[in-house]
């Protein structure tokens, strides 16, 4: 196969709509006119800078966000959804260019880009709605002599991290809830994909967002920005979607000064296949649950468990699936895969891959890739993984199928729970009862019965043991911005 991109006649105009510096009151540069470079992993060329803030930039945006926190608090939650409603419009109108914009930071197929961008303007109708509906309740105590009132407040200004894979929705799931909760936010997207959350934080201007309620700041240095906001005693709430080494820290952190978070973290996600799965089903749902993100999705399908009695058979169509998708540039709409998001993600699918191979594994299918440059991995079916593979324990991150092979249901289940990670589950039957069974059996905070897609603004998303705290999307996720306060009134009977 020899597609390769070359810069598409709409690229310039797309970038130079991405707003330049780093936004707190107003857009502004960063200290010294730091910039890095922001690159398209399909050509693996410069296509934007982004300004490169310090620990004095964050500390601006900050300063932002606590001095707008008390008025934002206080307006109304009509007002404040009137807000989200705007933004879900400018999303939508503003489909197309924040689609283009995905796909040249960070490969997305442009179908998915598209589907993105729907996705992140769901997350804002959705919390738009939430937001007029605070939770809260008022009752006699039991013995009469008081009344009980609880009244939930938002819980101040918040850091939202976001990552690479999913750069817009992400960001929206985060921010929505935050602003619908009456927090202010610093959004402070990955380093890989800056240009879309710029673009976001000028719709929210232009949607009527007052300043500092919704600032965004990008850095080369993680790190030291999230260090410094950490320790200011302004910050009440961090939201970090990212890796497990990275969330523990944030967490060791965050403990010094007791701040509520929210942390999505790493998944090592096991898909199991029973014998009295529907094949053509299971393949399907197989697929979507591996490629979707081209397998870059914390919730993609990590571990295939395979009963022996289908086996052969699910693995034979997998390979014929997976072997088909047309690899190539992410911008044409026929194809089925992108580049990876860099040679560092292309270089962890060769090392699991080989180090599968090595023992004992079997590469049944391999589609093509590209000549030429490009972050491109190939979707790729092993079969016969054994269980000490280090792809049977890692994120792959990449268009990989790991088909283990078990026996038992009793297996099954072991296998999939052996893991520090909970994010997600999958498992596929024709039994409603042996579904249950396991789904309760699983180890798992989100489970995808003879479904591969789990993801619903309308779902509470997240995960237990290492993959995380607490959980966005769903009325639960409004409830991670709020704090309770009791009020104890005198009672009627008294």
């Amino acid at each position: 196969m020899t597609d390769t991109l070359t810069a598409p006649s709409w690229q310039s105009s797309v970038l130079e709509s991405v707003p330049s510096g780093f936004l707190a009151h107003d857009w502004q540069l960063a200290t010294g006119g730091r910039t890095f470079e922001v690159r398209n992993p399909a050509t693996e060329e410069v296509i934007a800078t982004a300004a490169d803030c310090g620990t004095q930039d964050a500390l601006s945006a900050l300063d932002a966000a606590a001095a707008a926190a008390d008025q934002w608090a206080l307006t109304s939650p009509r007002d404040r959804a009137t807000l989200l409603h705007r933004l879900t419009d400018a999303l939508t109108e503003h489909r197309e260019r924040l689609a283009r914009i995905i796909t040249l930071e960070i490969g997305k197929t442009i179908t998915e880009a598209r589907g993105e961008v729907d996705y992140a303007a769901a997350y804002f109708r959705w919390y738009a709605e939430e937001a007029v509906r605070p939770h809260a309740r008022s009752t006699p105590s039991p013995d009469g002599r008081s009344h009980i009132v609880t009244v939930a407040e938002p819980v101040g200004p918040c850091l939202l991290i976001t990552p690479w894979n999913v750069p817009l929705a992400m960001a929206a799931r985060k921010v929505a809830a935050a602003l619908a909760a009456g927090c202010t936010a610093v959004l402070k997207p990955a380093a890989l994909t800056p240009l879309s959350s710029l673009v976001l934080g000028e719709l929210a201007r232009e949607a009527g967002a007052p300043e500092g309620v919704l600032a965004v700041i990008t850095s080369s240095d993680a790190a030291g920005v999230t260090t410094a906001l950490l320790a200011d005693p302004r910050l009440r709430k961090l939201s970090f979607t990212g890796s497990t080494p990275v969330g523990r820290l944030l967490l060791q952190q965050s403990g010094a000064r007791v701040l509520r978070t929210s942390m999505e973290l790493g998944g090592n996600a096991p898909f199991l296949v029973f014998d009295d799965a529907d094949l053509d089903l299971a393949v399907r749902e197989a697929m979507i649950a591996k490629m979707r993100l081209g397998g870059q999705s914390c919730v993609g399908a990590n571990r295939f468990l395979v009963q022996e009695g289908i086996a052969d058979a699910f693995a034979a169509a997998m390979a014929e699936g997976m072997a088909a998708v047309r690899v190539g540039p992410p911008d044409r709409e026929d194809t089925g895969l992108g580049p990876l998001a860099d040679r560092r993600a292309v270089d962890k699918v060769r090392r699991l891959v080989e180090d599968a191979v090595a023992r004992g594994a079997v590469v049944i299918a391999e589609a093509d890739i590209p000549d030429g440059p490009g972050c491109y991995a190939a979707p790729t079916v092993l079969d016969h993984v054994p269980a000490d593979a280090a792809i049977m324990h890692e994120e792959v991150f990449g268009p990989v199928a790991a088909i283990h092979r078990f026996s038992t249901e009793a297996e099954a289940i072991a296998a999939a729970n052996n893991t520090e990670h909970g994010l997600a589950s999958y498992l596929m039957t024709s039994h409603i009862d042996r579904a249950r069974r396991v789904a309760a059996r699983l180890q798992a905070g989100m489970v995808g019965i003879n479904r591969g897609l789990v993801s619903d603004v309308a779902a509470p998303f997240g995960g237990i043991k290492q993959s995380g705290l607490g959980r966005e999307g769903g009325p639960e996720g409004l409830h991670e911005y709020q704090q309770l306060k009791y009020l104890s009134m005198p009672g009627f009977h008294t």
